[in-house]
């Protein structure tokens, strides 16, 4: 399976590419810093192309991304960014991702959201920005009719991982490492062979044959 990786650097991106390279899938990782390409490759990257989403235009995106089975949205604004950059890369990069993977006709986009995520939610505090961002984000991922996963963790910590989850439409509030987050994408991109959204919290539940628990 050829992957690619925007948001390349970040801590789920680098285990997600880890275990994809273990398996022998082809990575392609997007990063925004060139200093961070040699710890990318390190993971297991083929590639590390250097593509800011919120300043290239959606051709150059485009070009960066090439061609793939898969494109995964693991980028984001970070902590201390302010209510715009939730705006433009939250919800920005997503769509514009989005509009390269349409336009190199790759069929599947998965990407990591949030719980809470909702295009509703209210107040103008930044982390309600942010919320609203990535709900947005979701509902443009879901109307773009390609095959979609949108993974919304609860709490993230950088624990070890525990190999099991609690995973469904609707999980009660939780955390889970980050590790266990990236276990669960290359897990249900292997697997998983319909468009579903799921929140994820740690739990009992094994990740490997998660897919099929979820209901294929």
């Amino acid at each position: 399976m050829r992957v690619v990786i925007a948001g390349g650097h970040g801590k789920i991106a680098i285990e997600l590419t880890r275990l994809l390279d273990e398996r022998g899938d082809l990575v392609r990782s997007l990063i925004r810093n060139p200093d961070h390409a040699e710890e990318v490759r390190h993971a297991g990257a083929t590639e590390a192309i250097v593509c800011d989403l919120e300043e290239e235009h959606e051709d150059r995106v485009a070009e960066a991304v090439g061609e793939a089975d898969v494109v995964v949205f693991a980028a984001g604004a970070g902590p201390g960014s302010g209510p715009e950059r939730k705006e433009t890369m939250d919800y920005g990069g997503v769509v514009k991702l989005l509009a390269a993977a349409e336009h190199n006709h790759i069929p599947r986009f998965a990407v990591i959201s949030s719980m809470g995520a909702d295009s509703a939610h209210e107040g103008e505090e930044t982390f309600d920005v942010y919320l609203r961002a990535k709900g947005r984000a979701d509902d443009a991922v879901r109307a773009s009719g390609l095959d979609y996963l949108i993974v919304k963790p609860g709490g993230l910590t950088d624990d070890p991982p525990a190999g099991t989850v609690t995973a469904g439409e609707s999980v009660e509030r939780g955390q889970i490492p980050r590790a266990d987050v990236a276990a669960v994408l290359a897990t249900l991109l292997r697997d998983g062979a319909r468009a579903r959204t799921i929140e994820v919290v740690g739990g009992t539940t094994p990740i490997e044959g998660l897919a099929e628990r979820l209901g294929g």
